[in-house]
């Protein structure tokens, strides 16, 4: 009898700024390194004969929580990854749901019938799964496997080991980020032992808690998952320029004169260089906030510059402003950015607080300012 150990990865990028990640190679986030802690913890004194995963970055980061500290080698095989998901690969969720609203629908009542365009089907993604752990399990006969997945595909892999039929495949639970699926393997079948076990992780490192998508009961207000533009310049620069000038006069005061002139014509520089330089965040039809970018600011030192990070006030208690940060990591890595880089004043505790807590460390002051500002940097390449 073969055990396999079957665990979704740790929270990454796209757990956390919501955007749509299955065969993209997305980082772990840094709660996600404390799930994986708290994962590691779990697995201590359970022996474990051999570790497979999936050869994305999320599961091979999360994996080490067990090959590591066991002095066990990684194996990868890409037939472990998450579904296939085609032309919706990086999509925000709210842009799908705004230009897709058929497809997205489909696909959150699990219908048997939906598939993203270019990609995979929920039933080929689980079928693929089921052939991949069969060939592992065979390969282990009698021993202990850790394997490392991702959700939607450990999902659908659950459905065909429970018998559960494509039209009750809604009834299937989403599970939270580490968790871990046991199941026993007799050489010709799977047996579960017991599923979506994130029992190891404290309610505060947890990433569905923090969440409403999943809810059946739907107790909480439904998640605000943004989408974005570029800006129309010649109907909205005032809508620039009223956001440029709320937070200077909120972080520096009246003191100080805003500057609005030098303001547009930096966002003037910025579109020249893409229409994506200044990009208008959407919730529904409504403008939330903006984001400025500029591809030529520290561009040798490999680093992608936001000018500008902005989400309207009154929306600023719903978690929203790390989505901007995860448009501004699509934006930059595919020109092979491996940072992102910003100002923010040392006084502005609010904004100092969050780019903190979303990995923005401080590498410098800039000089020559007419205010202070701290020079902070955030790591966004792939490092195993």
């Amino acid at each position: 009898m073969t055990t396999i150990y079957l665990i979704r990865h740790a929270e990454a990028e796209g757990n956390l700024h919501r955007r749509i990640h299955g065969w993209y190679d997305a980082l772990i986030t840094e709660n996600g390194f404390a799930q994986i802690k708290a994962l590691e913890d779990r697995f201590r004194d359970i022996h474990i004969d051999a570790v497979w995963s999936s050869d994305l970055y999320r599961t091979c980061t999360t994996a080490r929580a067990i090959y590591v500290p066991k002095g066990l080698p990684l194996h990868t095989d890409p037939q472990l990854r998450e579904i296939n998901l085609g032309d919706w690969e990086d999509q925000t969720w709210g842009q799908v749901r705004h230009f897709d609203p058929a497809g997205m629908a489909a696909f959150n009542r699990s219908d048997p019938a939906w598939r993203a365009p270019g990609g995979e089907s929920l039933a080929e993604a689980g079928d693929r799964l089921e052939r991949a752990l069969t060939s592992l399990a065979r390969q282990h006969p009698g021993q202990t496997v850790a394997v490392f997945s991702h959700g939607t595909a450990i999902r659908q892999f659950l459905a065909n080991v429970k018998g559960i039929s494509p039209e009750d495949w809604h009834t299937l639970s989403h599970s939270e980020n580490t968790a871990v699926n046991c199941l026993t393997f007799d050489g010709e079948r799977f047996q579960v032992v017991f599923d979506s076990d994130a029992s190891h992780l404290p309610p505060e490192l947890a990433t569905l808690g923090k969440q409403a998508w999943w809810r059946k009961d739907k107790q909480k207000a439904e998640d605000v998952n943004l989408w974005f533009r570029p800006i129309r310049w010649d109907t909205e620069r005032e809508l620039y320029l009223g956001a440029r000038r709320d937070a200077w006069e909120s972080t520096h005061g009246l003191e100080i004169p805003f500057d609005g002139a030098g303001f547009l014509r930096d966002a003037q520089k910025h579109l020249d260089q893409s229409p994506w330089g200044v990009t208008v965040a959407m919730a529904g039809e409504e403008p939330v906030g903006l984001l400025q970018l500029d591809q030529e600011r520290y561009s040798t030192d490999n680093a992608g510059y936001i000018p500008f990070c902005y989400m309207n006030p009154q929306r600023r208690e719903q978690n929203l402003g790390v989505q901007l940060v995860g448009q501004a990591v699509s934006y930059f890595r595919p020109l092979g950015r491996d940072r992102l880089r910003l100002r923010c004043a040392p006084y502005n505790d609010r904004a100092q607080h969050f780019y903190r807590k979303h990995g923005f460390v401080k590498i410098g002051e800039e000089t020559g300012s007419r205010v202070p500002l701290d020079i902070m940097e955030k790591y966004i390449g792939y490092q195993r």
